[in-house]
């Protein structure tokens, strides 16, 4: 079951309109706006709740909003108190396992958002482009092949007069060979080492080949070179971003553990028992 159960349909039913307005001076997260059987819902469960909807129900207008988590709410505490009683093993496991796993995400997110600065980022840019050169794009194109001599052959038509990119398309076994070869733009790094090689060897419009890697025989055309470009900050900011919280959350999570006390008697389990599910049935 999702846990968002569609809202329940009350939205669709309209709204009610409220008696009596409080001000809103008078109210705080502790203000009951419902109770079932004693158990207070509260301004607060409403709040959190409409933080948490898509945006199309979070545009809806203020009335039918209010009601619909009003009313989802009630049919909520209502579910969960009838079922209480009769929870399984597995269910309350699952219960603990959603609230460790909740309670996880949001120190981690404390730990994020204190990370993850604007000083953090350009720091992190630095770091990497700060005194970096521009270096060299390569714009080539090439023909797969599973044999020496079969690309020597295919060499050979292309000296005599072959298009580099008909020959591709006939011969080629790679996924480029119906763009005629066609590699688009790569930097250092991008390729194998003995591809790369070749073509940092090359000049513009020269053929090369075979050069051998573990893929197979590769002719190599080098269509056009051009100079490559810094990245900014902008750019990269997502990627850094990543980084940052990764290394943040590494970090966090070592220095919790180291004091922690933890022991793992659990280790000398066979881990196969995963598998064995009527284990919660006990």
């Amino acid at each position: 079951m999702a846990k968002m159960t569609k809202f329940l349909g009350v939205i669709a039913l309209g709204a009610a309109l409220m008696a009596g307005p409080v001000l809103a001076e008078e109210l705080s997260p502790e203000t009951v706006v419902a109770t079932v059987n004693g158990k207070a819902i509260t301004l607060g469960h409403m709040l959190v709740m409409r933080a948490t909807l898509p945006a199309q129900y979070q545009s809806l207008p203020d009335d039918v909003l209010f009601k619909g988590i009003l009313d989802q709410l009630v049919q909520q505490a209502a579910l969960a108190e009838s079922v209480e009683p009769t929870l399984a093993k597995r269910d309350l496991l699952q219960l603990e396992n959603d609230r460790r796993g909740t309670l996880s995400g949001i120190a981690l997110q404390a730990v994020v958002d204190k990370a993850v600065t604007d000083e953090a980022l350009q720091a992190l840019y630095d770091s990497r482009f700060k005194d970096a050169k521009p270096g060299t794009e390569y714009h080539a194109a090439h023909i797969l092949v599973d044999s020496e001599d079969k690309a020597k052959e295919i060499k050979a038509q292309i000296e005599g007069g072959v298009e580099f990119a008909d020959a591709a398309k006939t011969h080629s076994s790679d996924g480029a060979a119906a763009n005629g070869g066609d590699l688009g733009w790569f930097g250092p790094g991008m390729m194998v080492k003995p591809f790369e090689d070749a073509v940092l060897a090359m000049k513009s419009g020269e053929l090369a080949g075979p050069v051998q890697t573990d893929f197979g025989w590769h002719l190599i055309k080098l269509i056009e070179t051009r100079d490559a470009t810094v990245p900014s900050l902008d750019d990269l900011r997502d990627e850094l971003a990543a980084e940052i919280e990764k290394q943040a959350i590494a970090d966090h999570l070592a220095a919790l553990t180291k004091d922690a006390k933890i022991e793992k008697p659990g280790e000398g389990i066979d881990p196969a028992v995963l598998k064995d599910q009527t284990l919660l049935d006990k």
